[in-house]
C-alpha cells in the first residue's frame, strides 16, 4: 500500500451519520439532504458505508442496474487509491455506492487488515477538492465501518427516534465518538442530533426528548430545531419509486386531480399527499446544518486570527 498523506483541512466538509441502531433515519438523511444540496447548486459526495447499500434504493441506481455492491469504495480503501465515485446519480451529485462488499472489508478491519481506520479519510482526501460537501451513511451495529467514516469526518451527525432503544444506539455512538476523538481524529465535532420520525403533534414528547437528549450530550442546543416527521405513505411510494422527498413531492403536485382522471377515463398511480410536508422538513434541516456548519467555521476562523494577533503583539 501506498504512504498515506492527507490532511484534516481536505475533509473539513466532511460530515459522517452515525447511529448504533438501525431504523432511525441515517440513509434517508444521507440521500435526501445530499439531493437539495446537489439540487441547490453544491457539488456532493455520498459515502455509503453501509452493507446494505441502501442509499441506492433512496436514489434509485439500483434499480437500474449501476450499483457495484461496494468493489469500488472497499479497492479505494483497501489499496490507499482515490475513490472512484458514480458519478451524476443526480446533476452534481455522486456517490461511493455501498454494498455486500463492504462485510468482507469490516471483517478485514476487524482482523487488523483492511488500510486501517483512516484508510478511508487517505482515499477521500484525493478527491475532496471536486466536492463542496461530503456525506458519510455508515451502517448501524458494525463498529469498523463506523471507525472508519468518524476518522475522516470533520464534523458527526446523529439521527435518532423517540425511543430508548434509539437514545441507547446513540450512547453507543457517543462513546465511540469519544474514542475516536482522543485516538485518532481530534478534529471531529458533534454538529448536532436530529429527531427522526416524529409525530407532528407530540410536541410535549420532543420537548421532553430535547431537554433528556441535551442532559445526556451534556448541551442544552445540541438537538436541531428541524425534525423530520413520521410519514410512512411518502417514505414507501419515495423509495419505491427511487425517489427523494422533494422529487416526489413534484410528482404529486403535478400528477392529474381526481376530476381530471374521472372525464379522461385515465388511471393514475395514487401517491402520498404527506410528501410536500416531508420535503418541507428536509429542507429546513438542510438550511439549519449549513447554518451551524458556517456559524462553527466563521469561529474557528477568528479563533485562528486571535491567535495570529497575538503572535504578531509578542514579537
Amino acid at each position: 500500500m501506498p504512504e498515506l498523506k492527507w490532511s484534516p483541512e481536505q475533509l473539513i466538509r466532511c460530515l459522517a451519520f452515525v447511529n448504533g441502531k438501525g431504523g432511525v433515519g441515517k440513509t434517508s438523511l444521507v440521500a435526501n439532504l445530499a439531493g437539495l444540496y446537489a439540487g441547490g447548486g453544491y457539488k456532493v459526495l455520498i459515502v455509503d458505508l453501509d452493507p446494505q447499500g441502501n442509499v441506492g434504493n433512496d436514489l434509485g441506481y439500483i434499480g437500474a442496474g449501476r450499483s457495484d455492491d461496494g468493489k469500488a469504495l472497499v479497492s479505494a480503501i483497501s489499496t490507499g487509491h482515490a475513490i472512484i465515485p458514480l458519478t451524476n446519480v443526480r446533476p452534481n451529485l455522486d456517490v461511493a455506492c455501498g454494498g455486500e462488499q463492504l462485510d468482507e472489508l469490516s471483517d478485514a478491519l476487524e482482523a487488523g487488515h483492511g488500510g486501517g481506520v483512516t484508510a478511508l479519510a487517505a482515499a477521500l482526501a484525493q478527491v475532496a477538492e471536486s466536492y463542496d460537501l461530503v456525506l458519510i451513511d455508515c451502517p448501524p451495529g458494525n463498529k469498523p465501518l463506523q471507525r472508519l467514516g468518524l476518522a475522516a469526518a470533520r464534523w458527526l451527525v446523529i439521527p435518532t427516534k423517540s425511543d430508548d432503544g434509539s437514545r441507547l444506539g446513540l450512547a453507543k455512538v457517543a462513546r465511540l465518538f469519544t474514542e475516536i476523538r482522543e485516538e485518532v481524529n481530534p478534529w471531529i465535532e458533534l454538529l448536532g442530533v436530529v429527531l427522526f420520525g416524529v409525530g407532528s403533534t407530540a410536541t410535549r414528547v420532543q420537548n421532553s426528548v430535547r431537554a433528556d437528549l441535551g442532559q445526556d450530550l451534556d448541551n442544552p442546543g445540541i438537538v436541531f430545531i428541524s425534525t423530520i416527521r413520521h410519514a410512512e405513505a411518502a417514505a414507501y411510494d419515495a423509495r419505491k419509486r427511487g425517489q427523494l422527498m422533494h422529487e416526489l413531492e413534484r410528482d404529486v403536485a403535478t400528477a392529474p386531480k381526481w376530476h381530471e382522471r374521472f372525464k379522461t377515463g385515465r388511471k393514475a398511480e395514487t401517491l402520498a399527499a404527506s410528501a410536500g410536508t416531508v420535503a418541507g422538513d428536509y429542507q429546513r434541516l438542510a438550511e439549519e446544518l449549513i447554518d451551524r456548519i458556517v456559524a462553527a467555521e466563521t469561529v474557528d476562523l477568528n479563533d485562528r486570527v486571535d491567535v495570529l494577533e497575538g503572535q504578531e503583539v509578542q514579537a
